[in-house]
């Protein structure tokens, strides 16, 4: 009975806002969101959703931290240099919240290894900085009716993206059809610190939004964020006939 009420009092803020109450966290509880890239996105999206209570959550990146990250990826810090992510990631995240489970893919997704990540998480959060990666997560989870909730930063501006592939829609394809000539990223572009964690918590807002099942949601649409003007806007994105997923 008192690790009941531990676990009521830890999630009191949420189970207090008629939205959510009791039943509401329990679907939080319950759920299973992969996150994939522990960049300057992953940081905080991973933080806030441990921290509401999601139980099962993947996590995925193949990279040691640098010291290029610690502007912006704020779950590392200098004394984790050289180490790798998502085990670094997991031991601070276990500190903020013990009960969730978190199972760790030391590796970059490709088309061998996607479904073996992929397959038992429902919501997929991607936060990966290319576009070939990004196109591979997309046509996986429009094949398999999962749902993606992606985000990308680059100097000051964000965009954040919800698909929600169990009903009929656009796709990251229909947006993007062609990889551009030149990506853009916080390598070679840059990126403003604070956006990285805007940009994560509202993918955190949106993953918990939809374990929910809020109706206002951002299914098929774009968030196009300016930290400088501090302007949000939303664009629909409409079905590309010519998709080659045939959206």
């Amino acid at each position: 009975m008192s690790s009941y009420l531990n676990i009521f009092k830890r999630f009191e803020k949420h189970i207090t806002l008629k939205r959510i109450g009791v039943s509401g966290q329990k679907k939080i509880l319950n759920s299973k969101v992969l996150i994939i890239g522990l960049g300057g996105l992953g940081c905080p999206l991973l933080t806030y959703l441990a921290a509401s209570g999601v139980g099962n959550i993947g996590i995925v990146d193949h990279d040691k931290v640098e010291i290029t990250n610690l502007n912006r990826q704020t779950l590392f810090s200098e004394s984790d240099l050289g180490k790798y992510k998502v085990l670094q990631a997991k031991k601070k995240i276990l500190q903020i919240n013990k009960l969730v489970k978190i199972k760790t893919y030391r590796e970059k997704v490709n088309l061998k290894n996607i479904n073996s990540i992929l397959r038992k998480f429902h919501i997929i959060c991607d936060g990966t900085d290319n576009f070939e990666t990004r196109y591979i997560i997309n046509d996986y989870c429009k094949k398999n009716k999962k749902i993606l909730i992606s985000a990308a930063i680059s100097k000051f501006e964000g965009h954040l993206f919800k698909f929600n592939f169990e009903k009929k829609g656009s796709c990251y394809r229909c947006f993007m059809p062609e990889k551009p000539d030149t990506e853009n990223n916080c390598q070679t572009d840059g990126i403003f610190s604070p956006l990285a964690g805007i940009l994560g918590s509202l993918q955190a807002n949106e993953v918990l939004k939809t374990i929910l099942n809020f109706k206002d949601n951002l299914n098929n649409k774009v968030v196009i964020f300016d930290s400088i003007k501090v302007n949000l806007r939303n664009a629909k994105i409409l079905t590309n006939s010519e998709c080659v997923n045939k959206c």
